[in-house]
């Protein structure tokens, strides 16, 4: 059976944008094109896109993505036992933080008695390393240090400090899905003096340059993770914040 990019967009929950993409950039290419010029897929290309989809949930940039499903030796069968097993994982680290959120809720009314480290069993310390090559794959500018200070500079501040980090950066992005529904420019005076006081936000926490503000720029757009949690909180926002982290960068920093 053959689809076309609107019902395979409608099928995978890909938008018809972004199937365009794919194929202009040769990740995914159609099986073939009709006489109208209509892309046609068949059951090859759904695969592949299942392919993509996985290893974007699993955080891989679409430059490696491509690379990936490219090589020679790849192998479809292999590749979906190692989702398989990925996966698992995170269904038993989900099931031992709901366990962890179950406890610290009978804890807190006094129904049973947690040790400290007991709150933060299924916490995975190494999530934020997989932002960490991802970011460094951008522009080639993040280095070891500057992630290592971040590291340093989060363990080192208390609870408050970093509930209002988070408390400031979410001010800032509140004021600038307002600037996008106003019709404001990226470039306005008022959404960069927005993207100022994030640069600032950013620089409280790790040395910031040109080149790491464009990457985290470039992250928030295509990482998995942001690209889901900008679409809960912040529905739209992510290319307008982008475009305007981009401005700033070029214009106000070397």
């Amino acid at each position: 059976m053959s689809y076309t990019v609107r019902k395979l967009s409608k099928l995978s929950g890909v938008s018809v944008r972004t199937l365009h993409w794919y194929d202009e950039i040769g990740l995914l290419k159609p099986a073939y094109y009709g006489e109208n010029g209509y892309r046609y897929y068949e059951e090859e290309q759904l695969l592949t896109l299942q392919q993509i989809l996985f290893f974007r949930e699993l955080g891989f940039p679409l430059k490696d993505i491509q690379k990936i499903l490219g090589s020679n030796d790849f192998d479809t069968i292999r590749a979906l036992l190692a989702h398989k097993k990925t996966l698992e994982e995170g269904l038993n680290r989900t099931k031992k933080l709901v366990g962890t959120v179950v406890n610290t809720i009978n804890h807190l009314r006094g129904k049973q008695k947690m040790k400290d480290k007991e709150f933060y069993k299924g916490f995975d310390a190494g999530k934020s390393k997989g932002y960490e090559p991802f970011l460094a794959n951008y522009q080639g500018t993040v280095a070891e240090d500057i992630i290592s200070e971040s590291k340093q500079a989060t363990q080192e501040r208390s609870p408050v400090e970093l509930e209002s980090l988070d408390r400031e950066g979410h001010e800032t992005l509140k004021d600038l899905a307002k600037c996008m529904s106003k019709g404001l420019d990226p470039k306005s005076d008022e959404v960069q003096e927005i993207i100022h006081k994030r640069y600032q936000l950013a620089g409280r926490v790790h040395e910031v340059n040109k080149d790491i503000f464009l990457s985290y720029a470039q992250m928030y757009c295509d990482h998995p993770d942001f690209q889901k949690w900008f679409d809960e909180h912040y529905p739209n926002l992510t290319a307008f914040l982008a475009e305007a982290m981009r401005v700033y960068a070029y214009s106000k920093l070397s």
